[in-house]
């Protein structure tokens, strides 16, 4: 699970404005990681994702391909072709960087209808998030994506046919569920799927995999919070990102053999605690509306989580999790 943009300091503003302990405090153990990619101390989604997703630093935009812009295998496409069960889940566009470097292949983060693309490359069985534009109405050619899957027996549904929390997830059949044509909303505007498409999707992927399942699940939108310097928005982004995580780590508890990573590809706004606060009423301050190279939490629980515990690269979290697979 990644809370992209989540740094310790937006953790601890969304902590002390809660009336309860948040789930991420139900971790017992913690490590921090460096962030930096491949050119730049101060790295950004794609670069972070592909760390995780490949084990390569890369540049900066560069979507699931290594520094001279070779295609890396993520562990997620490995999990397929092993016989995992995988989806992904995201509150923003389901082809923005940090999705997109699970499972795409392309040199710049902006490419959203090549990434679209890549995807019909994949057997994926769950994809939840927005972008429908971008596999439906394409500017790149005329191929309508939904269609194509369609075709190979995936159920796909959207926004305007049903809202997620009234479907039925058949495990049977893949599952594709678009939130938004674009990006979706703030969850101070009213988005709360995450926690519904997270115990959802859980149990889907637990069902559908024999073997065993890979998830991605992203709060996308902790970022944006704060890019735009927005305290109140960041701390909704925070708070609903972390009821996704008690679902998770329910789900981990009951059936004791499932491993839950939390972390985030980098810090952003570089978010401080105005002295004035007290808790409950919380005011966060930013330093810059951009990225910061500080390093980031990993928190971990279930079979092999003590391998998390430590300060390492972001890259190393691919092999820390390969290994705890078996790999």
């Amino acid at each position: 699970m990644i809370g992209d943009g989540m740094g310790v300091s937006a953790l601890s503003v969304g902590l002390f404005q809660s009336a309860k302990p948040l789930n991420i405090e139900r971790f017992p153990v913690v490590g921090l990681h460096k962030s930096y990619s491949f050119d730049d101390l101060v790295t950004d989604s794609a670069a972070g994702a592909t760390a995780f997703a490949c084990g390569v630093k890369t540049y900066n935009n560069a979507i699931g391909v290594n520094s001279d812009t070779v295609a890396c295998k993520t562990i997620l496409e490995e999990a397929e072709e092993r016989g995992l069960a995988t989806g992904m889940i995201a509150t923003s566009s389901i082809v923005h960087a940090t999705p997109a470097s699970f499972a795409a292949h392309e040199p710049l983060r902006v490419l959203y209808e090549e990434i679209a693309a890549d995807y019909m490359d994949t057997e994926m069985d769950l994809l939840i998030g927005g972008g429908k534009k971008f596999f439906d109405r394409r500017n790149l050619d005329e191929r309508d994506l939904v269609t194509e899957w369609r075709k190979r027996g995936y159920k796909v549904w959207d926004y305007s046919q049903a809202e997620l929390r009234t479907i039925e997830l058949d495990s049977r059949t893949n599952l594709v569920y678009f939130t938004a044509d674009n990006h979706p909303l703030h969850a101070s505007l009213g988005r709360d799927y995450l926690p519904d498409a997270t115990r959802k999707g859980l149990n889907f992927l637990a069902e559908r995999g024999e073997k065993g399942f890979f998830i991605m699940i992203e709060g996308s939108q902790i970022d944006w919070a704060a890019h735009a310097n927005e305290g109140g928005i960041l701390i909704d982004e925070v708070l609903d990102f972390d009821k996704a995580i008690g679902l998770a780590l329910d789900f981990a508890q009951r059936r004791g053999d499932t491993l839950v990573l939390v972390t985030a590809d980098h810090e952003s706004g570089g978010v401080a605690i105005n002295p004035n606060s007290s808790r409950g009423k919380i005011k966060p301050v930013f330093t810059t509306n951009g990225h910061t190279g500080a390093l980031i939490p990993v928190f971990a629980y279930g079979p092999k989580a003590d391998m998390f515990a430590g300060v390492y690269e972001n890259t190393s979290i691919y092999f820390k999790m390969k290994e705890a697979l078996g790999w």
